[in-house]
């Protein structure tokens, strides 16, 4: 799915839409989002050694999962509901592009559990557990 396919599963929109593509490969979601360095969260994070803010890995990686639910998403907003086990494990700069990967780890009524790993090329940056609720 390209970013305008993406809008027909998530509410996102520009400037929160955090991912440039995203597909199902298997049982996981695979996103990509190239940091182009204009971006509104590395204004002032940090002047002159712009770090892509870990929160904002979390949201990236969300939205790339959300790809997995797209049939359950669709009409209906996705909350974050949890952040559990997260790390940090590499700071994301201007360049480098990102693939998130999730995987489904349980669903229950409105609510749906995933995993996730970011990468940058090849190289583990963050991982996150997440939970979402549907309204």
């Amino acid at each position: 799915m390209n970013r305008e396919e993406l809008k027909a599963v998530l509410p996102h929109r520009e400037p929160m839409l955090l991912v440039d593509e995203a597909w199902v490969d298997g049982k996981e979601s695979v996103g990509v989002y190239t940091v182009r360095g204009d971006e509104f969260f590395l204004q002032g994070h940090f002047p002159d050694n712009p770090v892509v803010p870990g929160v904002i890995l979390c949201e990236m990686m969300a939205q790339s999962g959300c790809v997995l639910m797209a049939d359950q998403v669709a009409g209906k907003t996705p909350y974050f509901s949890g952040l559990d086990k997260v790390r940090f494990k590499r700071k994301v700069i201007p360049g480098d592009t990102i693939e998130f990967r999730c995987q489904l780890t349980a669903a229950k009524g409105p609510f749906f559990f995933l995993s996730g790993t970011a990468s940058v090329a090849g190289e583990v940056c963050a991982i996150a557990e997440m939970s979402f609720a549907l309204a």
